[in-house]
């Protein structure tokens, strides 16, 4: 293996990996994603400098340049490649030099550290995504790491919300209020839950989502996705008349400065993810629901009671924007309810 050429200009390169196995919300904030990576790491490097930081950064860049990879899911590949870097470090190993028996040590160290099998995973998947881009970019010879296998895990059933808390939770913003005690958050609150149930949307897509996307008296809106694909999504009349109410009535009471958001803070500004989850974890209080919900909950109810109402499974996919069908099958898990009812349904006996 070979370490030359490191800061020679090299075409654009491409590398495998699945980029969206990532969290599903953008980075926030005033400083983009590079400069918040370089600031993380210039505290980091203070006390424990990391090795091997520029091939670090190009592999970060490749990601952001070639991959179209949202910020969030570049930190969190910066995140564990950077483990893994300072573990070879400790280690007196070379990345450059690895084998698959190095790397197989480093997770047998995960292990020993007990983490979970899915965080393993993940740790390996973005060790192999850096080794391909270094051996793509001519690096390295060959990737070390593409021969391991993570350990086996059971994928688990999505969470989905009941029917019932489902009703509730969408009627809690603005039950017992009388006409002029609404307010425009009391709107754009009502209209959010409405959207992200209706439209099975994830946090950072609601969070992302700007005007020319949503036009009022439009049943169609466009939704930017991973991987910036966009795709279309219906919406169903009662989150057509909660949207608009919104964007007629609340969001011009939110609106400071000019901006291109539809979802606006109480101050004006883009609400972020975590702004999100916290209007969909205070109406959960309200409505006296499991707390440990999240929002991404209401995705999967969106998915399983879509299929449970008879959507074909290829349509599904499209409008939750899943790259591949396998993605998409895991909701078509029955509940133990409706098991009982097709039992009942179809059993001679039943």
């Amino acid at each position: 293996m070979t370490s030359g050429g490191s800061d020679t200009e090299k075409a654009p390169v491409r590398f495998g990996g699945a980029v969206d196995s990532y969290a599903d919300d953008r980075a926030e904030g005033a400083l983009d994603c590079k400069e918040r990576i370089s600031a993380e790491e210039d505290a980091m490097d203070a006390q424990d400098p990391l090795p091997c930081a520029h091939l670090l950064e190009g592999f970060c860049g490749a990601l952001l340049a070639e991959r179209n990879a949202s910020p969030e899911t570049v930190r969190a590949y910066h995140a564990d490649v950077a483990d893994y870097l300072r573990w070879c470090a400790r280690e007196g190993a070379d990345p450059l030099e690895a084998d698959h028996r190095c790397v197989r040590r480093y997770l047998a160290y995960l292990d020993q550290a007990q983490y979970a099998r899915r965080t393993v995973n993940r740790h390996l998947s973005s060790v192999k995504s850096f080794y391909r881009w270094l051996a793509v970019s001519g690096r390295i010879s060959s990737s070390p790491a593409e021969v391991l296998q993570g350990p086996k895990q059971g994928r688990a059933l999505p969470r989905v919300i009941k029917r019932a808390d489902m009703d509730k939770l969408l009627s809690v913003t603005l039950e017992g209020k009388a006409p002029e005690d609404i307010t425009a958050t009391d709107l754009r609150d009502q209209a959010l839950l409405e959207l992200l149930y209706a439209a099975g949307l994830r946090v950072s897509e609601a969070a992302g989502l700007t005007g020319d996307q949503v036009l009022l008296g439009e049943s169609l809106p466009r939704v930017m996705g991973k991987g910036s694909k966009e795709r279309i999504v219906p919406l169903h009349e009662t989150a057509c008349s909660a949207l608009s109410r919104y964007l007629e009535e609340g969001r011009p009471q939110l609106l400071r400065d000019a901006s291109p958001y539809v979802f606006l803070s109480s101050r004006g500004n883009p609400m972020n993810a975590n702004a999100i989850r916290a209007v969909f974890k205070r109406a959960l209080r309200k409505a006296g629901l499991d707390q440990s919900l999240t929002p991404h909950a209401m995705r999967h109810s969106f998915a399983t009671d879509l299929l449970a109402g008879g959507a074909d499974l290829r349509s599904v996919q499209e409008m939750l924007g899943h790259a591949s069908l396998s993605t998409t099958q895991i909701y078509t898990h029955m509940t133990p309810e409706r098991l009982r009812e097709a039992h009942h349904r179809a059993h001679p006996r039943g």
